[in-house]
C-alpha cells in the first residue's frame, strides 16, 4: 500500500545560515567603500581642477593689462577756503517817504532806474506851501516896518525924557514895543524858514545814490507823513554785502586769518560754476547761533557790473590760510580701504599700493602729508579692477582746477604743516 503524503526535504544545519548572511555583509560593506573612495577621488579632482583654474585666471588677471587714466602728484602753495551758504543784501536800503501832506503831481524818474543822490523822484503839488511863504514873507515885511517906527519913537522918547518933558514911563513902554516887534520878526523868519522846508519836502529827491524799484503811490494819490507803505523804494546795489554763515568750528581760523589782514570773499552762482564778484571780509557777528551751531559773517562787495542782487542766494567761501609747498593729487585719486586711505603708485607699468596721509581735501583736489612725493603718477581713474602689481596703461588725465569750485566736497580743516 503506498503513502501519499509529501516527502519533506532535509533540514540544513544552522552554521550554513549564518555563513550565507556574513558573506552578503561583506560584499555591501566593500562595495561602500568602493563608493565612497570613487567619491573622494572625484571631489579631490574637481577641486585639483578648480584651483588650477583659479591659478591660471589670477595668472591671466595679473597678465592682463589695465587701461588707467593717471596724473602727477605736484607741489604748490594751495589756498584755504572755508565754504558756506549766503544771500546778498543791497548795502543800503530806503523806502522814501513823504514828509508833508498833499497830492502827487509828478513821477520824476523810471522804474529800475540808477539815480544819484539828490536826483528828483516825485513833486508834491507846491502851491500850498508857495502861499504860506509868501504869507510868511508879508508878515515879515509888515513887522520889519513896525519895528523900524517904533525905534524912531524910541529914540524921541528917550531925547524927551532926558528933557523931563514926558514920563519915564513912556519911554520904557516903547522900548519894549521894540523888543516885542523884534522879537516878532524872529518868529516871522522862523516861519519863513519853515514854508521853505516843506516846498523843498514837496519836492521829494532820492536820499542815496541806488536803483529805484517798482513806485508804490500812483500820481494823483494825496500823501500823508503817517501813510503805511513809502512812495518808492531805493536799495544801493555798489557796493553791496552778503551774508553768509559757517560751522561755529571755523570761528578760530576765521578770527586768525582776520588778524592777518583782509580775508578774501568768493560769491559764487547757486551751482557754485559762475564767480560774481570777490569782496572782503567785513564782520562777524557777535554771537553764534545756538540752534544752527554757526556764526553769521558779512562780506562787501565791488558790484560794478550787476552780478549780484539783493535777496540772491549764492555759495561764499572764505580764503583763511595757504598751505605752502604742499604734495597735491586729484581727490579721486585717494582710496579707502581696511588698512586706511592708499593711492596707486605706477612705477615701470606696474601698480604700487602706496598708504597716504590726507591732511586736507580743497574741492577736488587733495593735501597729502605723507607717502607720495612730487613727481609720483598715481591712478586717478580705473582703480576698481586694479590689484597691487597690477599691469597698466596709463592715458594722462584732466588736471584739476587749482581753484575748486565750492560745489565740490566741503572744505575741511588743514593739518598743521
Amino acid at each position: 500500500m503506498m503513502n501519499d503524503s509529501p516527502i519533506a526535504a532535509p533540514a540544513l544545519p544552522p552554521h550554513v545560515g549564518r555563513r550565507f548572511f556574513s558573506t552578503k555583509r561583506v560584499v555591501i560593506g566593500g562595495l561602500l567603500l568602493v563608493a565612497i573612495a570613487a567619491v573622494v577621488v572625484v571631489m579631490r579632482s574637481r577641486a585639483r581642477a578648480a584651483n588650477e583654474a583659479a591659478a591660471a585666471a589670477a595668472h591671466a588677471i595679473a597678465d592682463r593689462v589695465i587701461p588707467v587714466l593717471t596724473a602727477s602728484a605736484v607741489r604748490r602753495d594751495v589756498p584755504v577756503w572755508l565754504d558756506g551758504l549766503g544771500s546778498v543784501s543791497a548795502f543800503y536800503t530806503v523806502t522814501v517817504r513823504t514828509l508833508v501832506d498833499g497830492r502827487i503831481d509828478k513821477v520824476l524818474f523810471s522804474e529800475g532806474q540808477h539815480v544819484q543822490k539828490g536826483d528828483a523822484l516825485m513833486q508834491i503839488d507846491p502851491r500850498p506851501f508857495t502861499i504860506a511863504l509868501q504869507s510868511a514873507q508879508a508878515a515879515l515885511e509888515r513887522d520889519q516896518a513896525q519895528l523900524k517906527n517904533a525905534r524912531l519913537n524910541a529914540d524921541r522918547y528917550k531925547t524927551l525924557t532926558a528933557q523931563n518933558l514926558i514920563a519915564t514911563q513912556q519911554y520904557t513902554d516903547q522900548q519894549a514895543m521894540v523888543d516885542q516887534l523884534a522879537g516878532q520878526i524872529a518868529a516871522d523868519q522862523a516861519q519863513i524858514g519853515s514854508a521853505k522846508l516843506s516846498l523843498d519836502y514837496a519836492h521829494i529827491t532820492s536820499p542815496i545814490e541806488g536803483v529805484v524799484g517798482i513806485r508804490l503811490v500812483d500820481p494823483g494819490n494825496v500823501v500823508h507823513p503817517t501813510d503805511a507803505t513809502g512812495l518808492v523804494v531805493v536799495t544801493q546795489l555798489d557796493p553791496i554785502a552778503v551774508f553768509f554763515t559757517l560751522p561755529e568750528d571755523d570761528l578760530v581760523a576765521v578770527q586768525k586769518a582776520m588778524g592777518a589782514g583782509d580775508v578774501t570773499v568768493e560769491a559764487r552762482s547757486r551751482d557754485g560754476d559762475t564767480l560774481l564778484g570777490a569782496g572782503k571780509l567785513a564782520v562777524v557777528d557777535n554771537e553764534i547761533n545756538q540752534a544752527t551751531a554757526t556764526i553769521r559773517l558779512k562780506a562787501i562787495f565791488d558790484n560794478g557790473k550787476r552780478l549780484l542782487w539783493p535777496n540772491q542766494f549764492v555759495k561764499a567761501r572764505a580764503k583763511v590760510a595757504t598751505v605752502h609747498a604742499a604734495v597735491v593729487v586729484p581727490l579721486a585719486t585717494i582710496q579707502h580701504g581696511p588698512q586706511g586711505t592708499f593711492a596707486y603708485v605706477v612705477v615701470g607699468g606696474v601698480a604700487k599700493m602706496h598708504s597716504v596721509t590726507v591732511g586736507s581735501t580743497q574741492g577736488e583736489s587733495a593735501i597729502v602729508s605723507t607717502g607720495l612725493a612730487p613727481g609720483d603718477e598715481v591712478i586717478v581713474e580705473g582703480q576698481a579692477q586694479i590689484r597691487p602689481e597690477s599691469h597698466v596703461q596709463t592715458r594722462p588725465a584732466t588736471a584739476p582746477s587749482s581753484s575748486a569750485s565750492p560745489s565740490a566736497a566741503p572744505s575741511q580743516a588743514p593739518a598743521a604743516p
